[in-house]
């Protein structure tokens, strides 16, 4: 909340699906709003794939949505020159038209971001891109009016230059797990009391401190539909708690088999794996997978059990 009040902020939020960073950004939309600054939030994992593959379309289509979400009529055209390129082009319509037609503060929110780090090539003038409206609010004043709120899964695998870089820059927040003191709050606000910790820490030997899966198995002991034994015998099977949850991760992993099959070679592991790089981001974007040193291991053992059961069902051709 003190960062987003700096002149020229970004503010960068980092953490696997699920973990709270949605939840996160529209809190701080919240505050900017009881301030009096107008906001623009947009989620990229709304974006038509071919307008993501387009540099051009791509900051055409922020800028319109950009106008829309400031009340503004779009007027595209009157600030697109094509001599001068899309990446001017923007700039001029946030500085020239967006900025000027506003007095207060503004704030722009792009929520997955990564998802454009599956197109390279607008990636890399993308980026570069934000990095410069952030450095643009130290010489100009309209630019102090901007602040920018960038949410990512997973660590950046487009190779950019450092000082072309927006995610070196600005305030990091990465959200981590719940520790066990956490989870026993989390449960007080549950009406849940718990004098012996042990299956808690049961719980959390199978789904770690995921918020997520943390609040769904407090809720439904809250509710009293299930008993703490019956979900630490039934997490990983298409009866239990998590049984939507888990087969999400599966539907993703059927239509990308190279993803399904560096998953099995982890899961069956019984050392640290090492992947492609950009194929372990993916993984450990999804939360399946996590870090150890430059290798990987599995995220859960609910997620371990899981797929070793499945495995069998999906294709890795």
């Amino acid at each position: 909340r003190q960062e987003i009040k700096k002149p020229g902020a970004l503010v960068r939020i980092k953490a696997p699906k699920e973990m709270g960073k949605t939840s996160l950004l529209l809190r701080m939309l919240d505050f900017a709003k009881q301030q009096g600054y107008r906001t623009v939030s947009l989620n990229l994992e709304q974006v038509d794939l071919a307008i993501l593959s387009d540099l051009n379309q791509f900051l055409r289509w922020l800028c319109a949505n950009a106008a829309r979400q400031l009340q503004l009529k779009p007027q595209l055209d009157e600030y697109w020159d094509e001599d001068l390129g899309s990446k001017i082009s923007c700039t001029v319509y946030i500085q020239d038209y967006l900025l000027e037609s506003i007095t207060a503060p503004s704030v722009l929110a792009l929520d997955e971001l990564n998802q454009i780090f599956e197109h390279p090539q607008v990636a890399k003038d993308f980026l570069p891109l934000l990095r410069s409206w952030y450095e643009e609010s130290k010489t100009l004043p309209i630019w102090q009016k901007l602040r920018l709120i960038v949410v990512h899964s997973t660590e950046i695998y487009v190779p950019l230059q450092l000082n072309q870089s927006p995610f070196n820059v600005g305030f990091p927040a990465q959200l981590s797990h719940f520790s066990l003191e956490e989870v026993l709050q989390l449960a007080q606000r549950y009406q849940l009391t718990w004098e012996n910790q042990e299956k808690v820490k049961q719980l959390m030997e199978l789904v770690g401190g995921h918020p997520a899966l943390v609040q769904t198995a407090l809720y439904y002991l809250s509710r009293e539909e299930i008993t703490m034994t019956q979900i630490l015998t039934s997490a990983a099977s298409v009866t239990g708690i998590y049984a939507h949850h888990l087969r999400r991760h599966w539907a993703v992993l059927e239509q990308q088999p190279e993803l399904a099959k560096a998953l099995d070679r982890v899961m069956s592991a019984v050392e640290p794996v090492q992947l492609d790089p950009i194929i372990a981001y993916k993984l450990s974007s999804m939360g399946l997978l996590k870090q150890s040193g430059d290798k990987v291991v599995p995220g859960y053992e609910l997620y371990r059990r899981y797929f070793l059961e499945v495995k069998s069902s999906i294709s890795y051709q």
